[in-house]
């Protein structure tokens, strides 16, 4: 007979251990309600050892939101293949895929959680905030942008952020009607600022030119006609 004998962690790896862990208690409730003494309890450790490899929950949850910033961020990231609105729709689905499983962490880090107002906090939530204009601005094969496109793509991850945070209390629209929304939301953004500058509207117009008739962007342009007539 064998007896199973647990084996010991390596720094690194125990380090890590503990991320996901708390990762994963922030991801069902508010950071504020988890404590040190459930984080340990969950990685089948003593608390002491928990501030054995972090100060605090604040460096623990500062790690944790450190790897949930560098996941968000990787949502973003899209084939350039096919109509701009498929693209942005499907950045939209895993954007509220991410949403979904990190609810109450998103909920307490955009709206105040133990770690807001830190220096490194702000740093990773811009972090994402700017992986995901620059990716926005790769589908629109745009390097340098002129002002007015960098306050449509600023804008509209400001709407996506502030949509998901009203979407989680209650979930009273149906998920994938607000994906297709916000998506529509960009090209109205962009036809917005297009309607009183030139260079917005030949952006716009190549945004359109290859949109195909069942296409979020399509789709736009002819209720709003509809609307109008």
């Amino acid at each position: 007979m064998t007896t199973g004998v647990r084996r010991r962690m390596g720094v690194e790896e125990r380090r890590q251990q503990l991320i996901g862990v708390a990762l994963e208690l922030f991801s069902q409730r508010s950071p504020d309600d988890v404590s040190i003494d459930e984080i340990a309890a969950a990685a089948g450790i003593s608390r002491p050892l928990v501030y054995h490899y972090f100060p605090g929950k604040l460096s623990l949850y500062e790690a944790a939101l450190k790897r949930a910033a560098d996941d968000l961020a990787g949502r973003f990231v899209e084939p350039q293949e096919g109509p701009l609105g498929a693209r942005l729709l499907r950045v939209m689905r895993r954007f509220f895929d991410f949403v979904d499983e990190h609810g109450p962490g998103f909920a307490a880090l955009m709206r105040g959680g133990p770690a807001v107002g830190s220096t490194a906090t702000n740093a990773l939530i811009d972090s994402v905030r700017q992986a995901a204009y620059e990716q926005i601005l790769s589908h629109l094969g745009i390097t340098e942008p002129p002002a007015r496109l960098e306050l449509v793509v600023r804008s509209w991850i400001s709407l996506a952020e502030s949509t998901a945070l009203i979407w989680l209390d209650g979930r009273r629209i149906p998920r994938g009607e607000l994906e297709a929304q916000l998506v529509r939301d960009f090209a109205a953004l962009a036809a917005v600022s297009a309607a009183y500058d030139e260079e917005m509207g030949a952006l716009v117009r190549v945004m359109l030119r290859d949109e195909p008739a069942d296409g979020p962007f399509a789709d736009l342009v002819g209720r709003l006609i509809a609307l109008a007539s």
